[in-house]
């Protein structure tokens, strides 16, 4: 006997397929959503504030809610141009002094280094001369060919650099129309949600909002604290560039181990460039382990709190997979699209130890 679908599971499988044929389809177009979805990340977080603004009044007169969309994408402008005008102003005026000091690095670098390749029979001096040796050995290669691989640059960069000035101008125009129209559009993806499914999905919004929420706030607060005490530790040990690689590592925590990795990179750069002893390395690392130890021991837990923490195999996998999804937009989705995953497993998991499949 033939096996038959009824009518409801033959629509049931229709819309199933649709679905995963739009899911691959945006999977697909992964490089290009990469404004839209950096901007639905911003709406998220700035509509609290356009609900706040446009519930005050004007006199007698409500708040136009397209001008709370202004005033609030003006204020977030405000504070990146403030970063910006904080940390540039203090780089070009310490990496000249640090340029300086780079030939006492390389020369450091060869004494502590250069015996150790050369037991692995390198023979290479990693002082000024022997960086322009080693450089020009490397590029001794015909004209054309050197030719072929600048242009070849030129143009990925160039590439890449105009797909970064499409994206930076295209964010604040979806972000505008995003918080515009923001309860419009949770409405309208509400209504697409079958009617039998409405109080369950209702539910499993509620929690996703809530762990959201909370992640984004805390991690908010997070980086700000950070910011200040690797800013005021690197201060206190003497570093001329502790206002911006200690800005830069507070604020670069949203991107898990990648922002420390980078501020602490970046802080050992300066002890070997500024100090002449040991006393700049044992600085680094007593100002970022006390940092670690600050962040992941008293600052996440009380902050974001328990319930948004994941296993660090989970996290890197997470950084990995949608890095390689979404590009850079995809790194700082990842450890919120995580929990809101987590959310929905934990839903799962439940029915599946409730399903007569497991119990029988």
């Amino acid at each position: 006997m033939p096996f038959s679908f009824t009518f409801e599971q033959k629509q049931s499988m229709l819309w199933s397929g649709l679905g995963l044929l739009i899911l691959a389809l945006l999977v697909a177009l992964g490089p290009i959503l990469t404004p839209f979805i950096a901007s639905a990340i911003l709406a998220y977080a700035l509509n609290p504030g356009v609900d706040w603004l446009a519930r005050r009044r004007i006199g007698r007169f409500p708040f136009p809610r397209a001008l709370a969309v202004l005033v609030v994408m003006l204020l977030l402008a405000f504070a990146i141009l403030a970063v910006i005008l904080i940390v540039i102003p203090v780089l070009r005026k310490e990496f000249p002094l640090l340029q300086d000091q780079i030939p006492n690095f390389l020369t450091k670098l060869n004494t502590v280094i250069g015996p150790h390749l050369q037991d692995f029979g390198i023979q290479m001096r990693l002082d000024g001369a022997g960086i322009k040796d080693l450089l020009s050995k490397q590029f001794a290669t015909s004209g054309d060919e050197i030719w072929s691989s600048i242009l070849a640059s030129v143009k990925v960069g160039g590439t890449a650099v105009l797909g970064w000035l499409a994206t930076a101008l295209l964010v604040p125009v979806v972000l505008f129309y995003l918080l515009q129209d923001w309860h419009l559009i949770m409405t309208r993806l509400g209504m697409l949600v079958p009617r039998r499914w409405q109080g369950k999905s209702t539910g499993i919004t509620s929690e996703v909002d809530g762990l959201l929420a909370q992640y984004l706030r805390g991690q908010l607060l997070v980086m700000l604290v950070l910011a200040i005490y690797y800013s005021t530790g690197l201060a206190i040990a003497g570093f001329d560039v502790a206002l911006p690689v200690g800005i830069i590592t507070g604020l670069l925590v949203f991107i898990p181990y990648v922002g420390f990795g980078l501020g602490l990179v970046l802080a050992l750069i300066a002890a070997m460039l500024q100090f002449n002893g040991p006393h700049g390395l044992i600085a680094v690392a007593v100002v970022y382990g006390i940092g670690q130890v600050l962040e992941g021991f008293f600052l996440t837990p009380r902050l974001v709190g328990e319930r948004i923490g994941l296993h660090p195999l989970v996290v890197i996998f997470a950084l990995l997979a949608f890095g390689q999804l979404f590009g850079f937009v995809g790194v700082l989705l990842a450890l919120p699209a995580s929990a809101v995953i987590s959310v929905m497993v934990k839903h799962v998991r439940a029915r599946y130890l409730e399903s007569s499949f497991y119990n029988q």
